[in-house]
């Protein structure tokens, strides 16, 4: 889940899938400028500057800055004083926003991102230096699945796709996830690697699977899928462990 959406993630061994279809605690948060425009790793370099960690429990969000500043803000009483210090921070005027019923996510109307382990471990071995975990967090998906076949989740979308069950809660596939600009750059120190799209695109053209549908892709730039979670499996939990079974309709 990504608390505060643009900055770090946080792993958790069981989630909600909220009623509007996507996950509990996923991009809950977001800052916005007075323009309604909302900040993060598309609009600045500057949110990989920062480390931050936040409890699901308590609300509290931890920060730590790169001259070794920390500050912990309570997102559930006084999120006012969060956004002046973001606000100081990023140099423009901030509001700490709250959505519980979905997430500030980018695609309201679907639901969980998912990817699998293998196709990490892919796209990691494309780049000299990237790490499985590094690949993960620039890439930034809600779900991951082990034990198949990379870019095993390219068979959930396009023209007669199948749908796929974690512990009974169904996913119907939606759409390829485009990439934007955030996954070139180290999600430590927003350093962007040199002609990272060009050799993306390459290397996943020369890679795409064949039991995918090309008509689903509108370009080889386009990495794990977009789901959606039906309204009746709605409201369960997944967990970390939770079994995986592909499901033709």
């Amino acid at each position: 889940m990504y608390p505060v959406k643009g900055l770090d993630g946080i792993d958790l061994e069981a989630a909600d899938v909220l009623d509007g279809g996507t996950v509990a605690h996923d991009r809950e948060f977001a800052l916005f400028d007075t323009d309604g425009d909302v900040l993060n790793g598309k609009r600045t370099e500057r949110v990989h500057a920062l480390e931050t960690d936040y409890d699901p429990a308590t609300g509290l969000l931890a920060v730590e800055t790169p001259d070794g500043e920390e500050r912990q803000f309570d997102l559930e009483a006084d999120r006012g004083t969060a956004a002046a210090w973001f606000s100081e921070f990023f140099d423009v005027e901030l509001s700490f926003e709250r959505d519980t019923s979905l997430g500030f996510v980018d695609r309201r109307e679907m639901g969980p991102s998912v990817i699998s382990t293998a196709t990490l471990e892919t796209v990691a071995s494309w780049f000299d230096g990237m790490s499985v975990e590094g690949a993960r967090r620039r890439l930034r998906a809600n779900i991951e699945v082990a034990g198949v076949d990379p870019f095993w989740e390219d068979r959930f979308v396009g023209a007669d796709a199948p749908a796929f069950e974690i512990d009974g809660v169904r996913f119907d596939g939606v759409t390829p996830c485009g990439r934007c600009v955030v996954p070139r750059r180290d999600p430590d120190t927003g350093e962007s690697i040199e002609e990272f799209q060009t050799r993306f695109v390459r290397k996943r053209e020369a890679t795409f699977p064949e039991w995918a549908d090309p008509d689903a892709f509108d370009h080889y730039y386009s990495l794990m899928i977009i789901t959606r979670v039906p309204e009746s499996d709605r409201g369960r939990t997944l967990s970390v462990g939770d079994p995986v079974e592909t499901r033709r309709n």
